[in-house]
Formats: structure tokens, sequence, C-alpha cells
């Protein structure tokens, strides 16, 4: 194992943190990752995990699982696909690809996400439409992902779901920063520029000493600060 790769599955995210990063509700990415009981017409049944984080001694999610949590994130919230489902078409992919983190993996990026539509498709039984749109959003979503020997190695993520094509302004990178969210191409970790904003520094200021762009440092801020804040 190369130390990049150690450092993509370090546990090193709170959930708290990231929930908030990839605008998931707590909740949900609980539900994520020790799984969920849920009624049917013929009892209670289980929905195994769908991530797994690197050990069961700490809570932390590793880098590796803030990339799953960004695609599970519009796999069931944008496309409202059922847990269990998702959870048996993950299953098969990962027997497919011998992966226990496909997700995570570029080879879903280039023939997994055909393999998981039309699996999700047959579950539910997606019209063609629904599984195009899903096909699209998908695509989309993954070209926030960058990989290195077929792994995900660094995530951008979007504040604005419905851009899915904004500019990779921020990165989470496990080589730069001890994988903090930071600005992409300076390794400036977003946190402190909103602890300087907060302190009453001006965005022109900021954008000044760190050799940003005011939107580079308004979107530092408002991944960082509350909406009433930012």
């Amino acid at each position: 194992m190369t130390n990049a790769t150690k450092l993509q599955n370090l546990p090193a995210y709170t959930v708290a943190d990231a929930a908030r990063y990839l605008r998931i509700p707590s909740g949900t990415l609980q539900a994520w990752l020790h799984g969920r009981t849920y009624n049917t017409k013929d009892g209670q049944q289980f929905s195994a995990p769908l991530i797994q984080r690197p050990s069961t001694e700490f809570s932390q999610l590793s880098f590796i699982n803030l990339v799953e949590a960004h695609v599970l994130r519009v796999i069931r919230q944008d496309h409202n696909i059922r847990l269990d489902k998702v959870r048996t078409a993950l299953d098969y992919i990962e027997r497919e690809f011998a992966t226990p983190h496909p997700l995570a993996s570029i080879d879903f990026q280039t023939d997994g996400v055909n393999l998981f539509v039309e699996s999700v498709g047959r579950l539910i039984n997606a019209s063609e439409n629904g599984q195009l749109a899903m096909r699209q959003t998908l695509n989309q979503l993954l070209k926030r992902i960058e990989y290195d020997r077929q792994v995900a190695i660094r995530l951008f993520p979007n504040l604005r779901p419905n851009q899915s094509d904004s500019p990779k302004l921020l990165v989470f990178d496990p080589t730069v920063s001890f994988g903090r969210l930071a600005i992409a191409d300076t390794g400036i970790p977003t946190s402190i520029v909103a602890e300087r904003y907060r302190a009453g520094d001006s965005i022109d200021l900021l954008a000044e000493d760190y050799g940003c762009t005011r939107l580079q440092i308004e979107e530092a801020i408002r991944y960082e600060l509350p909406p009433q804040i930012a």
C-alpha cells in the first residue's frame, strides 16, 4: 500500500463535518454508515450500510468514504432510490469490480455507471427516461472527482447542486492540508479563510493576502459559514 493510499483511507472527517461539506443531513449520513431498519408488509427489514468506514474503532470517515457519500447524495436525494435497492445494486457492482469501494473507483466512472443504473432500473422498474436522467446526473457528478491508479485522489465539492458544471474552486486532497477542504491549487484551508472573515477581514483583503480571486474567497466562506453569515 502506497503512502497516498494510506492517506486516502485514514479516518479524517467527522460525520458532522462530512455532512456539512457535502450538504447531507447528518441523520441520512448516519444511516448510510450504520444501516437502517424499515417496515415492509412482511415485517421489519434491515438495509446494510452503504459506506464501510476504515475502522470500527473510529467514527470518522476517510477520504474514500467522502467520495462515496458525494456520489450517494445524488443517487439517494436527487433520484430518491430506496436504501435497500441501492445496497443491492452496490453489492452487484462490488462483485463485478472486486472492490469494497466501487463508487470511489475509476471503473465506476467508466463502466460502472451503466451497470449500476441498469441494475437499479430493474430493481425499481425505472423508465428509460428515468435511467437516462440518472446516468447523465451521475456522469456530471463524477467529473468532480480526479483519479490516479484507478482510485479517487481529489474531490471538488459543489455548493450548487443544480449547477454540476460550476468551477472547481475548492478541493479535498488527502495529501494537502491533512485532507481539509482547501482552495484549489493553493493548499489554503477554507476554515482559515472563514475564521479571518468572521473576525472582520474583508473579502478583498483576504483575496489580496492569499493571492486568490474574490470568487475563490467567497466560495470558501460559503462552505464554512452559515448562510445568514456568509
